[in-house]
C-alpha cells in the first residue's frame, strides 16, 4: 500500500490537487507492467435539515424562498450521492511521467435536485510534458482559494467547472482551448437566452499564470470566448460584428496566504462580459436576443473569502461568498421575466475533523439568499452533517 506524499501532490496538475484534496489524500497503490495505478475515493453519507424550503440535494439557490411565498417549513434529506471512486496511473514515457485520472462520483440522473444515484463522470485526462487533454477543471478555475465544504455545491463567486479541453502548461503559465457548450453546474457555460439554435464554433481560450511570493501564493487568469446564435436558420455571418454573435470575456484573480501555523486566508474575484457559467452557480447565462435581434452579452460578477483555522482535532472555517448577473437591460428588453434571479449569496461556517486518516466527520451551517430582478427576495438555512469514510 502507498498513500500519496506532499512531493508527490506538488507535481501533479492543477486539476489532480483539487481531486487528491477532497479526498483526504488517501490512495491504495500497485504496479501493473511499467504503470503505477492508484486508486482513492470514498463513501460519505450526507446529513441534511433545510429550515426554509427543500433546497435540493446539493443547494440550488433558485429554490430558496422569496419572502411571503407560502411552503411547508423543515425537510431533511440524507443522501450518499457524494461518494466517489478514481484512480490515477503514472507511466515513465521518453523520460517523463505520463499521467492519467479517471474520477466519478453518484450525482447523475438529477442529483441536484431530487435525483441521483447515477454513476457520473467528473474527471477523465490525460497528463504528459505539459500537454493535457480530457476533461477536468477549467484552467479558469479557482483552485488556491477553495476550501473545504460539506454541502456539494461548494460557495458563489469562484470561477469555472470541469470542461473538456486541451492545455499546455510551460512554467509558471498554461493556456488552453475548452468546450465552449460547458460542463460546469450553474447555466450552460456558452448557450445564450435565444428562441434560435445556439452555435458553437470555436473552442473558449483561456491563460492562467500561478506564483508564489513568501506565504501567498497567488494566481490569475482570462477568457475569451465567441457566442453566437443562428437567426434565420442558416448559418451566421463569418463577421464577429455580427447581430448574431458577440465577443466575451472574464479575468479572475484569487490567493491563499497561510497567516500562522494555524491560520489560513482565502480569496478570489471573479468578473467578465459573456462570462456565463464560468462564473460558478451564476444566476444568468452568458448572454441574450434582444427584440431587435441582436445577440447581448450579460455581465457577472462573483468573489469570495474564507479564513479556516485548525482548532483542537479538526478545521474551522467561516467563509462568505457572492455571484451577481447584471440582468436589468435583459428584463427592460423583455428577454427575460421580473422573476429571473440576479445575486445569490451564502455565508457558512463548518468544522471538519478525523479520528482516523480514513474516517472524517464534519458540522456545517449555511444562511444562503436571492435576489430577483424586479426587487422581491428571499433567504434560507441549511444545517448539514457527514460521515467520510476515506480510502
Amino acid at each position: 500500500m502507498k498513500i500519496i506524499t506532499s512531493k508527490r501532490i506538488s507535481a501533479l496538475s492543477l486539476g489532480t490537487v483539487f481531486a487528491v484534496l477532497t479526498c483526504s489524500a488517501q490512495a491504495v497503490g500497485f504496479k501493473a507492467g511499467e504503470t503505477d495505478l492508484e486508486l482513492y475515493g470514498y463513501a460519505k453519507l450526507d446529513v441534511i435539515y433545510d429550515l426554509d424550503a427543500d433546497l435540493g440535494n446539493a443547494i440550488l439557490r433558485n429554490r430558496i424562498p422569496l419572502d411571503d411565498d407560502p411552503g411547508a417549513d423543515g425537510h431533511l434529506t440524507m443522501h450518499a450521492f457524494e461518494s466517489r471512486l478514481g484512480f490515477t496511473t503514472a507511466t515513465m514515457v521518453d523520460g517523463d511521467v505520463l499521467r492519467t485520472v479517471i474520477e466519478t462520483d453518484f450525482y447523475g440522473g438529477g442529483g441536484f435536485a431530487d435525483g441521483g444515484g447515477e454513476l457520473r463522470l467528473r474527471h477523465a485526462y490525460g497528463e504528459w510534458k505539459g500537454l493535457l487533454a480530457g476533461q477536468t477543471w477549467t484552467n479558469f478555475g479557482n483552485v488556491l482559494s477553495l476550501y473545504e465544504t460539506i454541502d456539494f455545491n461548494r460557495d458563489l463567486g469562484q470561477g469555472g467547472g470541469r470542461q473538456a479541453q486541451i492545455r499546455y502548461t510551460t512554467g509558471p503559465f498554461s493556456f488552453s482551448a475548452e468546450d465552449p457548450k460547458g460542463t460546469g453546474t450553474g447555466h450552460a457555460g456558452g448557450e445564450v437566452i435565444a428562441e434560435d439554435t445556439n452555435q458553437f464554433r470555436f473552442p473558449d481560450l483561456t491563460a492562467r499564470y500561478q506564483g508564489s511570493a513568501g506565504p501567498v501564493q497567488f494566481a490569475t487568469a482570462a477568457l475569451v470566448r465567441f457566442l453566437e446564435y443562428d437567426a434565420d436558420g442558416e448559418t451566421v455571418s463569418n463577421s464577429a460584428w455580427s447581430d448574431d454573435s458577440a465577443t466575451g470575456w472574464g479575468v479572475m484573480a484569487e490567493a491563499r496566504a497561510r497567516l500562522t501555523d494555524t491560520l489560513t486566508l482565502r480569496g478570489s474575484v471573479t468578473h467578465g462580459d459573456g462570462i456565463g457559467g464560468y462564473l460558478y452557480l451564476s444566476p444568468a447565462a452568458p448572454g441574450y436576443v434582444s427584440s431587435s435581434g441582436k445577440l447581448e452579452t450579460i455581465e457577472g460578477t462573483g468573489g469570495g473569502v474564507s479564513l479556516s483555522a485548525k482548532t483542537g482535532p479538526g478545521l474551522l472555517t467561516l467563509a462568505y461568498g457572492v455571484a451577481r448577473a447584471d440582468v436589468d437591460d435583459a428584463y427592460r428588453d423583455g428577454a427575460i421575466a421580473g422573476t429571473a434571479d440576479e445575486r445569490y449569496t451564502s455565508t457558512t461556517l463548518n468544522y471538519l475533523w478525523s479520528t482516523t486518516k480514513y474516517l472524517t466527520y464534519g458540522v456545517e451551517a449555511g444562511y444562503h439568499t436571492r435576489e430577483q430582478v424586479d426587487g422581491r427576495d428571499g433567504d434560507a438555512v441549511r444545517l448539514q452533517g457527514m460521515v467520510r469514510f476515506n480510502f
